[in-house]
């Protein structure tokens, strides 16, 4: 949750555990504007976590860095997922960082989707696959994404236009925090187990 004199908290994951790139200077550059706004910000770098395969094992039991993960999901207003195109979609290392996270972690979250692929050919390959995986979580997923290619950095910086988008994508979150607030929207999540009564 947002501090005392924070607008949004705002929890990132950026999903590459290569050396940081492009896409990794367009995400720390938008959580630097946002914090400009007003709004707390938090990037956690899978390339900087030491995250052990998810299997089963309560929190507690877990000496690596899953607690860190999943303490700063929980207590973000908004999250943003980031990853480059693996395999035509997400990287294998955000996909066991979500399955390291409790169904709560994420559930009646806004959460927004940021990709980079080599062109724009796999533009929906990333984002299709994380909108069924949130979906699990029954989290509010921004209605639109922002996909990146190479051709949206200029000298190694995201260019205007691919900024002002993903400006845009955290505005949008911090607008549907607004929802999330007064509890669910709509019924919980399959995953949440059957209905009651």
């Amino acid at each position: 949750m947002a501090e005392e004199g924070q607008l949004t908290a705002i929890t990132a994951i950026l999903g590459s555990v290569t050396p940081p790139g492009r896409l990794s200077t367009a995400v720390r550059d938008a959580l630097a504007r946002a914090a400009t706004s007003g709004h707390g910000t938090t990037l956690l770098d899978l390339g900087q976590l030491s995250l052990g395969f998810a299997d089963g094992r309560p929190l507690e039991q877990l000496t690596d860095d899953t607690p860190r993960l999943v303490q700063s999901v929980q207590a973000a207003d908004a999250v943003l997922l980031a990853t480059p195109i693996y395999r035509a979609t997400l990287t294998g290392a955000l996909k066991n960082a979500l399955d390291l996270l409790p169904l709560e972690a994420l559930r009646d979250t806004p959460v927004g989707i940021v990709s980079m692929g080599a062109t724009l050919h796999h533009f929906l390959g990333a984002e299709s696959h994380l909108r069924d995986i949130l979906a699990w979580f029954g989290a509010i997923t921004a209605p639109t994404a922002v996909y990146l290619s190479p051709a949206d950095f200029v000298d190694g910086k995201l260019a205007g236009g691919a900024a002002a988008a993903l400006d845009e994508l955290i505005a949008s979150l911090v607008r549907l925090t607004g929802l999330s607030g007064g509890g669910g929207l709509g019924p919980a999540p399959l995953a949440a187990g059957p209905p009651k009564g």
